[in-house]
């Protein structure tokens, strides 16, 4: 059960706000209510996606979340100013449009090793989802050539937070259900979830530890350049070796080819033959 007077002193919200907003308690304990009712098919659809994503051979780990239900409630709150914006003075948040207004009941992370790889996992959302929005989060300075060329809106955070979200319709029942998706390297994730603590933890983050943090955002960034790199080098070295030993199956091949040549020759006396043959093992053996 929502409680009217612990829930507005948790989440410091006065009631002459919502009187303000035109936001009704009745309406609030209708969609806390009703999102309780249907939060374990959610849980379920989650899983749903995530083990989708998860058959990727480019996806590292995926991770579910479904809203808790009080903060679904200050999200409500939180948003109606701006819906009101969008959609004029009237706009309300109700039980029938909660849903498709607040876009991330269902969250599924997805992880990746190297920044390479995303756009292959790109593709495949696209493909599997019917997707209504894909923003890249990134922090000022980054390379925005991919992006651009897809088309993808990019947003650049002060907080140099990067991760790629996309919103995804699924079908749990007969209504429509709005996911996001969140992809993000492993660095990344790192970065994240350490910004994301003491964001939520610290009413105010101290100049000190503001300046920490974007110490190790440069240095995430910086290790999904040089993991990127080492990816790289390592395919160059796996493709030489591969084109090295090419080289010598062929040339032993010729040589093996010869040997049954001057086996068979009977213009060639038998004690050169020997000495050719044996010549011949000697070069196959030291290869």
């Amino acid at each position: 059960m929502l409680n009217k007077r612990q829930f507005l002193r948790h989440y410091n919200i006065s009631e002459e706000f919502l009187i303000q907003n035109n936001i009704k308690w009745d309406t609030l304990v209708e969609i806390y209510n009703d999102f309780n009712k249907y939060r374990k098919s959610y849980e379920t659809q989650a899983d749903l996606i995530a083990n989708i994503l998860r058959g990727h051979k480019k996806v590292h780990s995926v991770k579910t979340r479904v809203k808790e239900a009080e903060h679904l409630i200050e999200k409500v709150i939180r948003k109606t100013e701006d819906r009101k914006r969008k959609y004029g003075k009237d706009f309300e948040f109700t039980v029938d449009n909660y849903k498709e207004e607040i876009t991330d009941l269902l969250g599924i992370r997805v992880i990746h090793i190297f920044k390479e790889d995303w756009e292959e996992i790109h593709d495949f959302i696209s493909i599997m989802w019917n997707v209504n929005e894909i923003v890249a989060n990134i922090r000022e300075g980054d390379n925005t050539k991919t992006f651009e060329e897809l088309g993808i809106q990019v947003c650049s955070r002060l907080s140099g937070y990067r991760s790629v979200h996309y919103l995804v319709e699924s079908y749990p029942t007969t209504k429509k259900v709005i996911s996001e998706i969140q992809v993000r390297t492993i660095f990344e994730e790192g970065y994240g979830e350490i910004d994301h603590q003491l964001r939520y933890s610290l009413h105010k983050i101290p100049e000190v530890l503001e300046q920490n943090l974007m110490l190790l955002n440069r240095i995430a960034g910086s290790s999904d350049e040089m993991a990127s790199l080492i990816n790289m080098l390592s395919k160059s070295f796996d493709e030489i070796e591969s084109k090295h030993n090419n080289t010598i199956n062929i040339k032993d091949e010729k040589i093996i080819n010869l040997k049954q040549k001057i086996e068979s020759s009977e213009t060639i006396d038998k004690k050169e033959r020997k000495e050719l043959i044996n010549e011949i093992d000697e070069i196959l053996h030291k290869a």
